[in-house]
């Protein structure tokens, strides 16, 4: 480049016999450094060209759902071991009979595992009633998920650090609930078949709040508080509110669940499928499955899930 740059102001150097049109250099020299810009522009589009492939690829790709022999693949919350246990039961067990393979996964949380549901990367979770997926169907409108069949219910009860029975909690006792609505109204629900409170007639128990409440004969006072927190905080209440499996994995002995009848069926945990694939083979199989006797057999006498998942 510095010889162009010297031939443009001095033409001694040329062969005998010759000249150099004044200029012409310079018109080499802009030559020569547009191709550097060209050659890089035809790159650039050339990986443009090969990521939107790529994309267009990816998102025509079958799900494992529709494609036969595929693994299914069920999720629940990561660190749920009750749950984990019951999928690998399934998937060893009970879904060779059905042509299928299942295998467990876990994911962070709930919008991460019902998306994966949702797109299809995987065929299903058992990790929520159907007011939860409610909830969730209604903060994602983009999803596109369906309870497909009752599975278990969770054990739900009234835990207290300091009494032994729920006739003993004084007058203004301070229990904690869960913060989310769903498991609020479950909450709810249980303190008024304790006998603690009341709930207005006809209103939807799926969906009570607070406002909710009729009578609260001791004035109980309430505080909502996070899955995490709920167990770690029992020494700070008179009673608390929660599934058994958060206490249980917290190393706070059973004898501390003071009331927990079962379940109601509402609150049943729901065996969730993407709706694009309800009418695949694998998802029909993968429902019959989770339906099979033996899923109840299992959750009746299995020590890993007894007292944590209860049998329908």
């Amino acid at each position: 480049m510095s010889q162009d740059t010297g031939s443009s102001t001095d033409t001694s150097s040329s062969p005998p016999g010759t000249s150099t049109p004044p200029g012409d250099s310079g018109i080499e020299l802009a030559k020569r450094r547009r191709w550097p810009l060209i050659v890089g522009a035809l790159i650039v589009v050339a990986v443009v060209a090969a990521v939107a492939g790529w994309r267009f690829l990816g998102s025509e790709s079958a799900s494992p759902n529709e494609t036969a022999g595929a693994t299914l693949t069920v999720v629940t919350a990561e660190g749920n071991a009750s749950e984990q246990a019951l999928v690998e039961f399934i998937g060893r067990e009970v879904a060779p009979r059905y042509g299928i393979k299942v295998a467990f996964r876990g994911l962070a949380d709930s919008t991460t595992l019902n998306r994966a549901v949702s797109d299809g990367e995987v065929a299903g979770t058992v990790y929520q009633h159907k007011l939860w997926l409610s909830q969730v169907l209604e903060a994602n409108p983009d999803f596109e998920e369906v309870a497909a069949t009752p599975v278990f219910r969770w054990g739900f009860g009234i835990w207290s650090d300091r009494y032994r029975d729920v006739a003993d909690l004084p007058q203004n006792a301070r229990v904690s609930l869960y913060s989310d609505p769903a498991n609020e109204a479950q909450g709810l629900w249980l303190l008024e078949r304790a006998g603690l409170i009341t709930l207005k007639p006809g209103v939807d128990k799926w969906k009570a709040t607070q406002k909710d409440i009729a009578t609260n004969p001791r004035n109980l006072q309430f505080v909502l508080l996070d899955f995490a927190a709920q167990s770690r905080s029992l020494a700070d209440f008179d009673a608390t509110v929660g599934y058994t499996e958060y206490y249980l994995a917290a190393n706070i002995d059973i004898a501390k669940q003071i009331f927990a009848p079962p379940a109601p069926d509402e609150f049943a945990g729901q065996l969730t499928i993407g709706t694009r694939w309800q009418d695949t083979d694998n998802i029909k199989n993968l429902v019959a499955a989770f339906k099979d006797p033996e899923v109840q057999d299992f959750l009746r006498t299995d020590p890993r899930v007894q007292g944590i998942l209860l049998p329908l």
